[in-house]
């Protein structure tokens, strides 16, 4: 597979996360919770996964390869119950940028964990998909924001988790098939979400009944595709620009809450939108260009 097929790969992974808040919205306009919501997306998820790993290569892993694998997926689970922390007294505009600062605290993992200082290219890449991210998420046109110093920690805390997760768990036993490997880092993340949010909807047919259909997706979209695409793909490229490419999140969320939503996107949103995907691009072709010359 040629470079910028797994860089594609990771790409996809982050256009999956980009479909979970449409969803999201949609379920919470019927009345279920976050905890409920949140919960059903990583139970439903770690099923299938599961299920999927009865079909795929085996590998037997010891005892120390799955406890390094699941530690993984402690962040991935964290990120979710951050971010919903952080919108509990944010506005969901603020909760989003704060969440997006992934993409220059990846670059600063590479150069404290690697040792690899951000070229002149990479931080133009930077720069544009932040610049972007603020149009994107209509930040410069809403009013009366809410802000609070506990928001924005948790906020901060939802990207550095989101980090940790896209950056160690690539690197982590690169040799064990995705699936299961997915499979690990899901079933941690589903002990933390469990741990933080008890599960009470399982016990309570009528309300898990109803959850099912936004949970599945939310579990395909959000816990099963993700994790599958980030192991194929991350341990091939920098782990700098794996930061980056998980920025195409922004841009189909926006493009799904116009379509399925039918929410109003002005013209500077889809600017924004336009200006993530130049800044991704620029990140790949710093990295397409040291993969030729090397």
């Amino acid at each position: 597979m040629k470079n910028w097929h797994y860089a594609l790969l990771v790409f996809l992974g982050g256009c999956c996360y980009g479909i979970l808040s449409t969803f999201v919205k949609l379920a919470y306009s019927v009345g279920f919770s976050p905890s409920e919501v949140t919960g059903s997306q990583y139970f439903l998820g770690t099923i299938l996964i599961w299920s999927a790993v009865l079909f795929t290569k085996k590998k037997k892993l010891n005892l120390k390869q799955i406890l390094k694998i699941m530690m993984c997926g402690i962040p991935f689970g964290l990120t979710g119950i951050f971010y919903y922390h952080s919108l509990k007294t944010l506005n969901a505009s603020l909760a989003i940028i704060f969440l997006f600062q992934f993409v220059w605290i990846g670059a600063l993992f590479d150069w404290i964990f690697n040792k690899k200082k951000p070229g002149k290219q990479k931080l133009v890449s930077i720069i544009i998909l932040l610049i972007g991210s603020f149009l994107a998420a209509n930040i410069f046109v809403q009013k009366n924001y809410t802000f609070s110093l506990e928001g924005t920690i948790f906020g901060i805390l939802a990207a550095l988790s989101y980090t940790t997760f896209i950056f160690f768990s690539s690197s982590v036993e690169k040799d064990t098939p995705p699936v299961l490997k997915s499979a690990l880092l899901s079933t941690s993340a589903l002990v933390v979400i469990f741990l933080l949010f008890p599960p009470s909807f399982l016990f309570h047919f009528h309300i898990l009944r109803g959850l099912i259909p936004y949970g599945l997706i939310l579990g395909i979209f959000g816990v099963v595709f993700p994790p599958i695409l980030f192991s194929i793909g991350m341990p091939k490229v920098e782990p700098s620009l794996g930061t980056i490419l998980p920025a195409s999140e922004l841009p189909v969320a926006t493009i799904m809450s116009s379509i399925v939503l039918s929410e109003y996107v002005n013209p500077s949103q889809w600017f924004g939108v336009i200006l993530i995907l130049i800044g991704i691009i620029v990140g790949n072709v710093v990295y397409e260009r040291k993969a030729v010359e090397a």
